[in-house]
């Protein structure tokens, strides 16, 4: 299977909620936004939520004429702050899962990152569970440095949330 990525363009807001809410609806426990909040989400902060900035991206996977996975990049603006980032909201389509899309999505936010004057760290969290993500992020070089107990409650079920970074 061929992938490529790349930034997911404003024109193509509504494919890549469609793609969020897919992820909230069918995985909650992995992240900490709800399905039924993001369905309230306007269409002006999607935007906002996807467009390029400096500081700001999201990159998308596409095979077979679609978007198959996601992954956003923000960075910290304050002063104090400036030289860390977060990755937010990967996601991949379950029948495209092992076959190297998230890889290439993490990978894509790291070329991106080391180009970014003055950042020097990303973040993620990952619940704890989720042995297949925290695999592949231990695997390009991200580093657990914590542990966050009972990180989200979904239906009653309490996850704990590991918190990794990569030094660039």
């Amino acid at each position: 299977m061929m992938v490529q990525i790349r930034s997911i363009a404003v024109e193509e807001a509504s494919l890549l909620w469609d793609l969020r809410l897919e992820a909230l609806r069918t995985s909650p426990e992995a992240f900490g936004s709800s399905y039924e909040e993001a369905l309230e989400t306007p269409p002006e902060a999607v935007r906002a939520k996807i467009e390029e900035t400096a500081n700001q991206f999201v990159l998308g996977a596409y095979a077979d004429g679609q978007v198959i996975g996601m992954a956003g990049f923000l960075r910290e603006t304050a002063r104090k702050t400036r030289h860390k980032g977060f990755i937010w909201g990967v996601y991949v389509k379950a029948g495209y899962r092992k076959h190297g899309a998230g890889r290439a999505l993490i990978g894509g936010i790291l070329e991106r990152a080391r180009q970014m004057d003055g950042l020097e760290q990303i973040q993620l969290t990952v619940v704890t569970m989720n042995t297949g993500a925290r695999n592949l992020y231990e695997s390009l070089g991200f580093r657990n440095y914590g542990l966050e107990r009972n990180a989200l409650i979904v239906n009653g079920v309490r996850y704990d949330e590991e918190w990794m970074a990569y030094d660039l």
